[in-house]
């Protein structure tokens, strides 16, 4: 049985893992290394049954949420796809996992969580454009602000839905 600070370490190192290999790997290394990466998560340090559904709903709305901030021009692939590249999509799980692990500290005050998602949402779009093939066609600062507004809602979102598929799967 793993501790709850090694379980945090795993977590956090994973999710890093995931991170560069979607952004530097593209769609196949990236759909491979998640595809793992989940499964390693679910098996050895969260649960399937409390945070399967999570991982699931996260990367639906994640992926929804990036490719309206494609249609509306806060970042270009270089292609005319109306939808965001599948390693795009695969961060979004990865996220998931992370939120009742190594990111739970951040969940309370939602102030807390507010401006860790002000502050590492926009970072990790911009490295992954320096990294990736991403533009930032309205300019660095708009960009940065645009999605410091999202994040500083998505994040404690997540955290919400974090904690509210937590409280069905205790209550069911």
């Amino acid at each position: 049985m793993l501790s709850a600070n090694v379980k945090n370490i795993a977590n956090a190192v994973l999710f890093q893992l995931g991170w560069f290999v979607c952004v530097l790997g593209g769609n196949v290394f990236g759909l491979m290394a998640v595809l793992v990466i989940v499964a390693v998560h679910l098996s050895l340090i969260g649960s399937w049954r409390t945070e399967a559904k999570l991982v699931i709903v996260v990367f639906a709305l994640g992926s929804a949420l990036d490719s309206a901030l494609l249609k509306l021009g806060v970042f270009d692939f270089g292609d005319s796809s109306v939808l965001i590249p599948l390693w795009l999509a695969l961060l979004w799980p990865l996220l998931a996992t992370t939120m009742g692990h190594c990111l739970a500290w951040s969940a309370k005050p939602m102030w807390l969580a507010s401006l860790l998602g002000a502050v590492g949402g926009p970072a990790s779009y911009y490295a992954g454009s320096k990294m990736a093939a991403v533009y930032l066609p309205l300019g660095f600062w708009p960009s940065m602000l645009i999605l410091a507004a999202v994040w500083a809602v998505v994040f404690p979102l997540l955290h919400w839905l974090a904690a509210y598929f937590r409280t069905a799967r205790t209550t069911a």
